[in-house]
């Protein structure tokens, strides 16, 4: 497994090893033992796949506040999107940061999102999915979004997005009162 550093702290790219022949490739995507060697000590309890038929669709960008904070492993399992991750720690010194990656069915890498971070993605192609897995499970109690347009993010493509109600009415990331603190 391969493992990047990118500008936010704790948001990492993963690239887990192929292993392919004329039949295809097999991949651990996950190894609890294997991640422990990499000091990614984070238990999953929850397994989400989502679809998204259309390209240009923008699912983002969404929290879970504590107590029920989630750190988030994902992947695509077919077609290709654009992952983002937002840091949205109040103090934080990269706070309103963003950092972006391609994730493919082709190239395997996966975005670990942390607890602090908003997390978005814009599909490529049609019939997308996405599959990540969550450190805590889903409350809608916490569930909470922040505008897709109001971070400076390069999402890469001209055009209306497609958008659910609960996206196009978020607020922005000025009017957003985070629940996360910094902890340096």
């Amino acid at each position: 497994m391969q493992v990047e550093q990118t500008a936010l702290p704790g948001v990492l790219i993963l690239t887990p090893q192929r292993f392919g022949d004329a039949r295809g490739f097999f991949s651990e995507s996950w190894n609890r033992q294997r991640m422990a060697d990499q000091g990614i000590t984070l238990e999953f309890v929850q397994d989400n796949h989502s679809l998204s038929a259309m390209p240009g669709t923008i699912r983002g960008l969404h929290f879970q506040s504590p107590p029920h904070a989630q750190d988030k492993l994902v992947r695509c399992g077919r077609g290709a999107l654009f992952d983002v991750a937002v840091d949205i720690r109040k103090g934080s010194p990269t706070y309103g940061q963003w950092v972006g990656v391609g994730l493919s069915a082709e190239n395997g890498k996966q975005l670990l999102v942390p607890k602090g971070f908003l997390h978005g993605f814009v599909t490529k192609e049609p019939n997308t999915e996405i599959c990540y897995k969550c450190t805590d499970y889903y409350a809608p109690e916490c569930d909470g979004a922040v505008r897709w347009d109001s971070c400076g993010i390069d999402w890469g493509f001209d055009g209306d997005p497609v958008l659910s109600d609960k996206d196009r009415v978020a607020p922005t990331l000025a009017d957003f009162d985070s629940p996360f603190v910094w902890e340096g």
